[in-house]
């Protein structure tokens, strides 16, 4: 059985959507596992009030096709997510109305209204032994993950393993930035997340991608695929493949390879469809550099300082185009580390508070805050 599909879905015109579903997930049994009655929870990315053209969040028509196909086999289905503000029906109504969701409602679903609050506990887990969620996912008898494949400032990729962290309620983001500002640290956050909640399905929208300064503020690129698996990580992989990018500069891809959950070579993922059909070689993509890894090159003393002074020089930092900067102090707001300060105006980054979380970027509404990648990590990573 394969482990990844990826299918052509040139558009979100409905009768291609339907049919890219299906074949996308015909490989695993399809939808004959739902059952007369069951509750489904469709976890979206619907990470701000974004028009679906932006390519920012899940595509409605996507949503509506499996929502309708899920329908049809008697389910209840309910799709939702938290974005990156306020987890209540003003912002969520807002959410909804401009990344076109009221589809979902016209083939039979409903929209998330459940705001209420959970804790949790996960003493197995790697990183989050303990964290707060969105209740809503507990009235589901099974949960998809239906995510956006768009670059990303910290975690270079945003597919099915960061989709995850939109259980997370909106304004406690930051704070789990904070709580885990080393990306690996924070990739075993997102991984004990996908554990925790096991999705029965992760499919990726990849028909129109985000690249450059996403997760938000980047361009929508044309890939025309549509994939689907069980396992987050070998669909990354892929994801990683589609647009040239070194899977274990990913964060998330590192931290599950450290876990033994994946290998390091994407083509060791069984594949249904062939992604090299749909690859971009020039897709403009977000690069951390390497210089997590860098104190294996030495051993001892010599090779932890080497590793100081390579993350040093590699790491990546949120850097501000003040002629796209209206002062809405947003950033500053959502700062974890209370490093960004609004001056005559302008956002102003302090650097050595800053923990290189990237909210900055990935909720600026002007993509005013661009990541900045130093010269040897752009060398390096050539």
């Amino acid at each position: 059985m394969p482990e990844v599909s990826i299918v052509r879905c040139e558009d979100y015109q409905r009768e291609r959507c339907l049919l890219a579903l299906e074949e996308a997930l015909a490989p695993f049994g399809g939808l004959n596992w739902v059952r007369p009655g069951m509750k489904i929870a469709i976890k979206a990315n619907l990470v701000a009030a974004m028009k679906p053209e932006t390519a920012a969040t899940t595509h409605p028509a996507l949503l509506a096709a499996l929502t309708e196909q899920l329908v049809q086999r008697g389910a209840k289905v309910v799709v939702g997510d938290s974005p990156g503000n306020l987890f209540n029906a003003a912002v969520l109504n807002r959410v909804y109305s401009a990344t076109g969701l009221h589809a979902v409602e016209e083939a039979g679903g409903a929209l998330n209204h459940n705001f209420e609050q959970k804790s949790a506990v996960y003493p197995e887990a790697h990183s989050a032994k303990t964290f707060t969620y969105t209740a809503w996912l507990d009235e589901a008898d099974a949960i998809i993950s239906f995510c956006k494949l768009k670059s990303h400032g910290m975690m270079c990729l945003s597919a099915a393993t960061k989709n995850m962290f939109g259980v997370i309620p909106g304004t406690m983001k930051p704070e789990y930035h904070f709580r885990f500002p080393e990306p690996l640290d924070f990739a075993g956050m997102l991984i004990d997340l996908n554990d925790y909640f096991k999705p029965h399905y992760y499919i990726v929208d990849a028909v129109l991608a985000m690249e450059g300064n996403g997760p938000t503020a980047g361009t929508p690129r044309k890939m025309g695929a549509l994939l689907a698996g069980t396992n987050c990580h070998k669909l990354d992989m892929i994801c990683a493949k589609l647009i040239g990018l070194d899977p274990m500069v990913v964060p998330t891809l590192r931290a599950a390879a450290n876990y033994g959950l994946v290998t390091e070579n994407a083509e060791e993922v069984e594949t249904f469809g062939n992604a090299d059909d749909f690859v971009i070689p020039d897709f403009e993509r977000i690069e951390r550099g390497r210089g997590m890894h860098f104190e294996t090159v030495f051993p001892g003393k010599a090779g932890e300082l080497f590793g100081k002074i390579a993350k040093k020089a590699l790491r990546s930092s949120p850097k501000l185009k003040k002629t796209e900067c209206v002062g809405c102090g947003l950033c500053a707001n959502m700062c974890p580390a209370k490093a960004i300060a609004i001056q005559e105006k302008k956002a102003h980054v302090d650097y050595q508070k800053c923990i290189r979380c990237f909210c900055c970027q990935e909720f600026c509404p002007k993509g005013a805050m661009k990541v900045h990648r130093p010269l040897p990590a752009r060398i390096l990573n050539r």
